[in-house]
């Protein structure tokens, strides 16, 4: 598998050992910490780690297959990224300090097409991947639209792997997260969690099914392209409505507002509704870790938000449109990523532009993921 390395080999990702001191990224630390490091993948098909000490790339990996939708989901260690290749059918692992490949799962057969839309993530433990399958049954002249399931892989399976469970679920989930009690939380219309043992489900939030009266409130727009939070524990879930005050339509009376559903994976907690007045587009949400109720969002903007308030405290305009953003364990960076090839860095108390990271290839849809590597 070919790799690029852009730091002495001796440098990268903790695989140095001198003296008893593991050497990452240029960092010397001792073998209890972490380190974080930045991933994301572009086109034509290319996983990058970039070090964020430097937010300098380290290495580049190829990933088998066909570009999908830059899905990524890690491992708890940090050491293997797992990502949605193929047109979105497959799942490749990928060892980050050295671009080996360790999994890989091809999720449709001849009978059979499946897409993962963007939903996918990996047990706390490590040892299992969920992906939510949508199925088509292939016949000789039709497609016949199945059920959408939640497949369990063992990660242990290494190459080639297949789906030791399945459990169907429902349409329209894009968005995966992992609790600590195991459950894996699933985001689409509604936002629920599935036991991934017995398939047991529960509603953990109503969005698109919530029993507000139509006449006063419009069901949320909650789809949202990348599962955020991860840097401080938590599964964080924008969504739009609109209050009538008014007459059902009468837009003069009406009010514009952003909800958002956020849980805690430590604890299972969960907040839901709405925090501020609808003023622009956000693509995602991200948390700020010294500060629960300081939300950013990217899109043709960088926008920072108190919640608890219900106010906007800055906006900064962005060079061109970006669909996702994450921040570190911290709080000193904001990482603004997705649609171009570069990343933009930004200073989470003014939202000034402090560094950009030029990449190989557009990013697309792809995830910014925090892979926090144990040394």
């Amino acid at each position: 598998m070919k790799f690029i390395n852009m730091m002495k080999p001796l440098k990268a990702l903790g695989i140095a050992v001198t003296g008893g001191v593991l050497m990452s990224g240029g960092m010397t630390a001792q073998a209890s910490e972490m380190h974080e490091y930045l991933l994301t993948v572009t086109r034509p098909n290319q996983l990058h780690v970039i070090d964020t000490e430097t937010d300098k790339l380290v290495r580049s990996c190829d990933v088998p297959g066909i570009f999908g939708n830059g899905g990524i989901a890690t491992s708890p260690d940090g050491r293997v990224a797992y990502v949605l290749s193929g047109k979105w059918e497959d799942v490749y692992g990928i060892d980050i300090t050295d671009c080996q490949l360790v999994f890989s799962a091809k999720q449709s057969s001849k009978t059979e097409q499946v897409k993962t839309i963007i939903s996918m993530t990996v047990s706390p433990d490590g040892k299992e991947l969920y992906t939510v399958q949508n199925p088509v049954k292939l016949h000789s002249d039709h497609f016949e639209v199945q059920t959408p399931r939640l497949a369990v892989f063992n990660t242990a399976d290494g190459m080639d792997a297949k789906p030791v469970r399945t459990f169907p679920v429902d349409r329209r989930i894009t968005k995966l997260g992992r609790l600590d009690s195991g459950e894996v939380i699933l985001g689409g219309g509604d936002v629920k969690a599935i036991d991934p043992k017995t398939g047991e489900i529960r509603t953990l939030a109503k969005l698109q099914n919530w029993d507000r009266s139509p006449e006063k409130w419009v069901p949320p727009d909650a789809f949202q392209m990348h599962t955020m939070g991860e840097h401080i524990g938590e599964y964080i879930m924008p969504y739009f409505t609109i209050k009538w005050n008014g007459d059902p339509g009468d837009m003069e009376k009406a009010e514009f507002l952003w909800g958002m559903t956020r849980i805690d994976t430590k604890t299972g907690e969960v907040e839901s509704g709405e925090v501020l007045p609808f003023e622009f587009i956000v693509f995602n949400w991200v948390t700020d870790p010294n500060n629960k109720d300081i939300v950013y969002g990217s899109f043709n903007t960088l926008s920072k938000h108190n919640v608890k308030e219900g106010k906007t405290l800055a906006v900064h305009n962005l060079e061109h449109t970006y669909y996702n953003l994450n921040m570190l364990e911290d709080g000193s960076k904001i990482y603004v990523g997705g649609t171009s090839s570069d990343i933009s860095v930004h200073d989470p108390e003014t939202l000034e532009k402090i560094g950009s990271i030029q990449l190989t290839g557009d990013m697309s849809t792809s995830d910014l993921r925090i892979a926090k590597l144990r040394l």
